[in-house]
């Protein structure tokens, strides 16, 4: 077989570095611009009215806190994703980074300033010049990385039809990385593969649904000749990802075991359960108490919906939503899943449910003990023997107490599959920690805003299929 005529492997990683260090100083060009429009802010009107006398470093230090702030939400919600995300999705990303950043920089302020509440205008003003340095940035920016970042030429390499859906879908939306080159099912031989790979010139591959004694010589094909190889996992590999490392007679060894956090994690974890659904039951009253009146008075029905699900070491317990359905929605077998535009919402359950108030009495659930903040979303009965008797390793979900957020209600939609769902929640699983809990809180207020994540399944489709997976 024919190797690459690829330029020398440390040309090769000076150009990835290269491209790097023109995103990174794209992002730092952004963060500069608006610590500069708050250090205008600051020292025309709160620097003035500060308690005690800062000296200059003193100033500074809020600056630059400032800046890291911006710079560490801006990470979290994605505002430097230039290479995966659109430019509508990266000027709301850096929006509700700066609407975050300028919260706690009043705090700061509110702290700071003597005998007197500060006027948050100065602040709002600051803000609305950051969004206006932000939108222009993202499109300027935006435009700059299809040519330090040129898209790979991508080879599709997969194993069915349900797998080569995903991979083109994948292809088709991130055009800013990818550009398809060709296509090779994975039931031909792999050195015919291995040709094709030469032969369309491929500069990365994505690898969809393949069995793992196949992808593996792929993969070893693509590090020795430099390839980068984009991998649609499986159940194995996540589960491996959690593994210990360690030498056993001078051989490499991992060990995986079930979930096991920390005593003092778990203690962290409930601590936060207690006082942020605590705080937010009594900050959420008012809307609490308008929507159960809205429900009551359009169908003069329950106002609450409650219903058996399963948490961890499949311990049953009553789930608590604000009913968005008609009353005995669920009769008839119906149910399963909620369909795009189904008929069983009622109005008032459409606009609850698109401004997620619907979850709200969930806070209770995490109150008591019941529920989490961050784990995977509790299934009710019927649904998890369901998807058990297609998916056997659905049970691994059950190894952690079931949350009101996670991974799969963060970076998925209610139309994604429950194969993809599964995956999410297991990398959650893998990954579990208050710094993790921590991204998934802060990046969930990004998601509540935007309508595409409440979709439905579009059509009644066998949504539990996991033909992509092998192993």
């Amino acid at each position: 077989m024919n190797k690459h005529n690829r330029t020398p492997q440390q040309q090769e990683v000076s150009i990835s570095q290269r491209q790097n260090a023109e995103l990174l100083l794209l992002d730092a060009v952004l963060l500069i611009l608006n610590a500069l429009a708050f250090a205008v802010c600051w020292y025309a009107y709160y620097e003035k009215h500060l308690y005690l006398s800062f000296e200059g470093n003193g100033n500074y230090m809020v600056i630059g806190l400032f800046l890291a702030l911006n710079a560490v939400f801006s990470n979290v919600y994605g505002g430097f994703d230039l290479l995966t995300s659109r430019i509508t999705e990266l000027i709301y990303s850096h929006i509700i980074a700066l609407v975050m950043t300028h919260f706690f920089m009043y705090m700061v302020a509110w702290l700071l300033v003597r005998n007197q509440v500060p006027s948050p205008v100065p602040l709002l003003l600051c803000l609305a010049a950051c969004s206006l340095i932000s939108a222009l940035w993202a499109y300027i920016s935006f435009q700059l990385t299809d040519r330090i970042v040129p898209p790979k030429r991508t080879l599709l390499i997969y194993d069915n039809p349900e797998a080569y859906k995903n991979g083109l879908k994948i292809v088709q939306k991130y055009t800013s990385r990818f550009q398809l080159a060709g296509e090779a099912i994975a039931t031909r031989p792999t050195p015919e593969i291995l040709r094709q790979i030469d032969d369309t010139r491929a500069e990365a591959v994505l690898l969809c649904g393949l069995r793992s004694s196949q992808r593996n010589d792929i993969l070893k094909y693509c590090v020795e000749q430099d390839i980068l190889a984009y991998v649609r996992p499986n159940i194995g590999d996540l589960l491996l990802s959690n593994a210990h490392t360690f030498q056993m007679n001078n051989l490499p060894v991992f060990l995986c075991q079930r979930a096991a956090p920390s005593l003092f994690y778990l203690f962290v974890k409930r601590l936060v359960d207690i006082v942020l659904s605590g705080a937010a039951l009594i900050l959420t009253s008012p809307f609490m108490l308008a929507t159960a009146i809205a429900i009551k008075a359009y169908d003069g029905g329950p106002v609450l919906f409650t219903q058996k699900r399963m948490t961890i070491h499949r311990r049953e317990f009553l789930i608590h939503k604000f009913r968005s359905m008609k009353v005995d929605a669920d009769k008839g077998g119906k149910g399963i899943v909620t369909m795009q535009n189904d008929d069983r919402i009622t109005p008032v359950g459409r606009v609850i449910r698109a401004c997620r108030l619907d979850e709200l009495p969930q806070l209770y659930d995490i109150f008591v003990g019941n529920m989490t903040i961050v784990g995977p979303r509790p299934e009710r009965l019927e649904t998890i023997e369901l998807y058990e008797k297609e998916m056997p390793e659905f049970a691994l979900r059950l190894q952690v107490k079931g949350g009101l957020t996670g991974y799969a209600q963060v970076y998925g939609k209610a139309n994604t599959s429950p194969y993809d769902k599964l995956q999410m929640d297991l990398m959650y699983i893998a990954q579990q920690g208050i710094v993790t809990d921590l991204k998934i809180i802060f990046a969930t207020i990004k998601i509540l805003f935007m309508p595409e994540s409440t979709e439905g399944f579009e059509e009644e489709k066998d949504a539990l299929s996991a033909e992509e997976t092998k192993v």
